[in-house]
Formats: C-alpha cells, sequence, structure tokens
C-alpha cells in the first residue's frame, strides 16, 4: 500500500503543520468503532461530530443510497421536485414541535443559520418590519462558518480576522462551574441570564431586532445544558417584544437530548429551528430548517406573483440521494427507539459513567444531558497554553478513543446505539489517557 500523500487537503479545524507529523488517519467504520489503516480499533465517543447517530456502516442506508442513485442521482431543486424529498419533508415534521412544518433544505449546519437569518430578516420586511435587522446569539455558542453564522459566533477564535455582520449583540455565557460544577442534567441555577436579554433590547430598541439564536445545550462550545427555566424565559421574552426565537439544533437535534429534538425535550417551541448533522445520519451532506408555518404565510402574502417567494437556496438543496438516506435513516431511528433512547436506561448509565471520573483531581467540572457530556480540567496555561484538552485528545487516540477537544474540555456525544459496555470500554481508555498526560 502506497503512503498516503497528506500535502493537497487543507484539513478543516486543524493544525496541519501538527497533523502531519503525526497523522492520525482512520480506514473504516463499523457500529461505534473506528479503525486505522494498521487496524487499530477506536472507540468512536463523538459520533463523528455530533453526527453519526445510528453508528457506522447502516447497511439499510447504503442500499437507499445505491437505489436512489441509481433511480434518480440528481434532480434540479430549482423549479422541480422529487418524490422522495417531499417524502423525506413530511416525515422530518412528523418529529418537530408543533407548527414547525415548513422544511428548508439545505447541506449543512453553517448552510442552515445562514438560511434563518434570510428567512427571517425576509418575514419582518414583508411584515413590514424592516428595522428589525440586528441578531443576538450568545457567548460561547457555535453557529458555523459562512458569513452571516460567522457573525454569530460565540467562539473568539472562530470570529475574529473574518468578515463578519454589523448588527449582532451576545447574551452571557451559560457556564458557571462555580455555581454548578458537576451537575447532572440541567443545572438549577443560572436561569435568570436570560434576563440580560432584555437590557440588549432596552439598548438596541426592540423595534431594531430581528431574532435571538441560540443552542439549546451549547456543543462546540463546550457542552453546556442550559439553566432551568432558561430557554422558557428566552421564549417569553421574545415573545413580549415581538422577536423571533431561533433554535441551532445542529447538535441536539435527532435524538441527541432524549427526545427527537431538544425543543421537544424541553418543551419549548422555537419559531424557526436549525438542523443538519444527523439528519441521515451523517451518511450524506445535508441540513434543513424548520419553520413555522405563519411565517411562510407572510413571506408568500407579500411576495409579487409568478416570482419566487424568496431569491435563496442551492444546488444540492433537497437532494434526492440525502433524502432517501434521510428516509432509511429514521425507519431505522423508529425501529430501534432511538430517537428516545438517551432518556431511558442507557441515558441514566452514561450519567452514572461520567460523573464516576469525578475523583480524578485534575476535573474541576462534569456536565451532561441525554447522550452528551463534557469534563473540564482545571486551567494549565504555562504548560498548556492552547487548553488542557488537546494533548488529552491526542493520547485518547493513542489509546484507542476518539473524544474532541475545546481548549480546558473534552465534550462527548456518542452514537444514540452505545451499549454498557461501550460506556465502561469509554471510561477505562478516557481514565487513562488523562493518567498518562496529567498524572
Amino acid at each position: 500500500m502506497n503512503e498516503t500523500n497528506l500535502q493537497n487537503w487543507w484539513q478543516p479545524f486543524t493544525n496541519v503543520r501538527a497533523f502531519r507529523q503525526n497523522p492520525r488517519l482512520i480506514e473504516r467504520a463499523e457500529g461505534c468503532f473506528l479503525y486505522a489503516p494498521d487496524g487499530r480499533e477506536v472507540l468512536d465517543i463523538t459520533a463523528g461530530l455530533w453526527c453519526a447517530n445510528l453508528g457506522h456502516g447502516r447497511q439499510e442506508v447504503a442500499d437507499a443510497v445505491h437505489k436512489q442513485l441509481m433511480q434518480m442521482d440528481f434532480c434540479p431543486p430549482f423549479q422541480f421536485g422529487s418524490p422522495v424529498t417531499f417524502e423525506f419533508a413530511e416525515k422530518l415534521v412528523e418529529y418537530a414541535p408543533d407548527g414547525l412544518n415548513r422544511v428548508f433544505f439545505t447541506n449543512s449546519g453553517s448552510e442552515s443559520v445562514d438560511t434563518a437569518m434570510k428567512i427571517a430578516t425576509h418575514y419582518q420586511r414583508a411584515r413590514g418590519k424592516a428595522s428589525k435587522t440586528r441578531f443576538v446569539a450568545r457567548e460561547r455558542g457555535y453557529h458555523g462558518v459562512n458569513v452571516g453564522s460567522t457573525s454569530l459566533q460565540g467562539i473568539p477564535n472562530n470570529r475574529k480576522g473574518f468578515p463578519t455582520l454589523e448588527g449582532v449583540d451576545f447574551l452571557p455565557d451559560m457556564l458557571d462551574i462555580s455555581n454548578s460544577a458537576f451537575s447532572r442534567g440541567l443545572p438549577e441555577q443560572g436561569g435568570d441570564k436570560a434576563d440580560a436579554l432584555k437590557k440588549i433590547i432596552a439598548s438596541r430598541g426592540a423595534e431594531n431586532v430581528c431574532a435571538v439564536i441560540v443552542e439549546p445545550v451549547v456543543g462546540a462550545g463546550g457542552m453546556v445544558p442550559p439553566p432551568r427555566r432558561y430557554l422558557e424565559k428566552l421564549r417569553q421574552i421574545c415573545d413580549d417584544f415581538d422577536i423571533l426565537l431561533i433554535f441551532d439544533e445542529v447538535v441536539t437535534g435527532y435524538g441527541r437530548t432524549g427526545s427527537a429534538f431538544a425543543a421537544v425535550e424541553f418543551g419549548v417551541t422555537p419559531d424557526m429551528m436549525t438542523t443538519a448533522k444527523a439528519i441521515n445520519g451523517g451518511t450524506v451532506p445535508m441540513g434543513g430548517v424548520f419553520i413555522k408555518e405563519e411565517i411562510q404565510d407572510v413571506i408568500f402574502d407579500a411576495a409579487p406573483a409568478g416570482m419566487p417567494e424568496i431569491f435563496h437556496g442551492n444546488t444540492y438543496a433537497g437532494s434526492p440521494v440525502a433524502a432517501a438516506a434521510g428516509l432509511a435513516a429514521f425507519e431505522i431511528y423508529e425501529r430501534e427507539g432511538l430517537l428516545t433512547r438517551a432518556s431511558g436506561p442507557i441515558g441514566q448509565y452514561w450519567e452514572n459513567a461520567l460523573h464516576s471520573l469525578r475523583d480524578i483531581p485534575h476535573l474541576i467540572d462534569i456536565r451532561n444531558y441525554g447522550l452528551l457530556g463534557a469534563i473540564t480540567f482545571a486551567p494549565n496555561p504555562d504548560k498548556y497554553p492552547t487548553g488542557v484538552g488537546v494533548p488529552v485528545h491526542n493520547k485518547c487516540f493513542e489509546n484507542g478513543l476518539l473524544c474532541r477537544a475545546v481548549a480546558d474540555n473534552m465534550v462527548m456525544s456518542p452514537p444514540l446505539t452505545i451499549s454498557e459496555q461501550e460506556i465502561d470500554l469509554f471510561i477505562e481508555r478516557l481514565r487513562k489517557s488523562i493518567t498518562d498526560v496529567l498524572g
């Protein structure tokens, strides 16, 4: 076998120079495991990148993709449509919160966020409130990499140095280790942090604020569950001031929290909901924005006859191949009860296992919800200026575990199919990796 040429692909969010010195290559995957070219087994505790919720190598999805490719590989979404895509949209709406029964397909979470921003702004203009153009996001929030979604970034390194839109304010970070360390599930304290939205509105004027966008559970920013009553307060404030509420469910969608969507899990219905990643088990690039019917109605009623209601979209939006993969994925989600599995015994087992690490002296916090988890290390900037997580992440891979590092945090989001035995293996390998690095 020829040695892999590492020079031509510029990898995203990667220290490429370091990678070329010590490449971490993955050749195949099956179930909850990845396999290096030398055959070494690596437990995937991040479901790829929060997306392989079905586990890897599902024959039914592969068969559906092959069948669709041979029947019709591409259908132009501008002025045409494929039956399989309409069928998938109908399936998705079955699981969405009440009222969010329109789906605008995209290819990624970044595109979903930019699409939601454009629809929100279009809606405000269509109903005669053109001054409502400002957005409110949140510190530590991750919303993608397009110019619009970069503008909403609450993670400084993902925002600075790039072109961004003006007119974005940020709610304070939800993570409060000093008061809520080692919480199980939703922290009891911190719901009043939502009141910061009122101050932003008072400063900017409700007549100028278009929408608030937040992740119900922070994902890439360190896996932070919302404090109790926080999301309910955001919803009420948005209602009081005539502002749209958008949930970014790119990470939390499709069973991650123990319900099909976090909006369902927490009983708070947004006006729009962005999704991607696990929409078809992470097999074919696809995303989707769920939109309340009345928002579409306002836009349609204001649009000139004979013209597209919104001049937005992309070539592969609603790809029939991605939609076929989605329908096959949902057959598995439904048959195996995966969309709600995280709220059952496996979710409790995951919580107990994760918190069994509390005796490690280097940890200052452990967080979990559904089949999501995170640990936070005591910072050591002198020895680890970019965070303790990176060296632990690298050691994890050497020890047969794929975790994700975020500065001084390690975040986890295993396939929804994970077993108790695999959770035990995860704890064993993570504990060893921390000890190997930190002693």
